[in-house]
């Protein structure tokens, strides 16, 4: 029997995962969470065969998920199911050596299909998605710009960027200033979603 954790913060999704998976006899629904988090404390709890996690998720992404489980050497196989084709988000999880990438929009057997072939030691990507393999682009933000980026995307000002950091606000904002210019972005917005779109954020 293969015991299955989904993660994924739309409920209707999840539900329809899950309903549709109980009907396999050789899959068993652990159980199904609607954040980064709880997928975290019940995998440690529950110590499932496979986690399927959604890419975005509050709290912890599907990728940190990735990376933590990883990082503590947990033995479940790894499957993130995304809406989103960008290459860093796919570069990201072939570095968090997850077993499985698959876009939402695949039918429910594909993702049956993979949970077995994960299993048997295959890895599974989406077929639209093998292009992206190809696109590896390198990220020109260095760790503190790309930081910047990722608290200016939870709505932080810049004087609570400089208080959270412990840096002047002049600095903070040449920080900015110079992620806004690698990414030829007009805006720090801009520059965020430039970032979060490639994966670099």
């Amino acid at each position: 029997m293969i015991r299955v954790v989904i993660a994924e913060d739309q409920q209707m999704i999840r539900s329809a995962f899950a309903s549709l998976l109980k009907f396999e006899t050789d899959i068993e629904m652990a159980a199904e969470v609607s954040d980064g988090r709880q997928a975290w404390e019940a995998i440690q709890k529950l110590q499932p065969d496979v986690c399927v996690l959604d890419i975005e998720m509050p709290y912890l992404s599907g990728l940190e998920l990735a990376e933590t489980i990883r990082r503590d050497g947990l033995p479940c196989k790894l499957i993130i199911v995304t809406t989103f084709a960008r290459p860093g988000y796919l570069q990201k999880a072939m570095e968090a050596r997850v077993n499985g990438y698959l876009l939402k929009d695949e039918p429910i057997d594909v993702l049956i299909d993979s949970i077995r072939k994960v299993m048997r030691g295959e890895q599974v990507i989406s077929a639209d998605l093998a292009p992206t393999l190809f696109m590896k682009e390198e990220n020109p933000l260095s760790e503190r710009e790309a930081e910047m980026l990722r608290l200016t995307k939870t709505g932080m000002t810049t004087d609570e960027i400089s208080k959270a950091l412990f840096l002047t606000k002049g600095t903070v904002r040449n920080y900015l200033s110079s992620a806004i210019q690698k990414l030829e972005a007009e805006s720090r917005q801009q520059a965020v979603q430039i970032a979060e779109e490639k994966g670099w954020i």
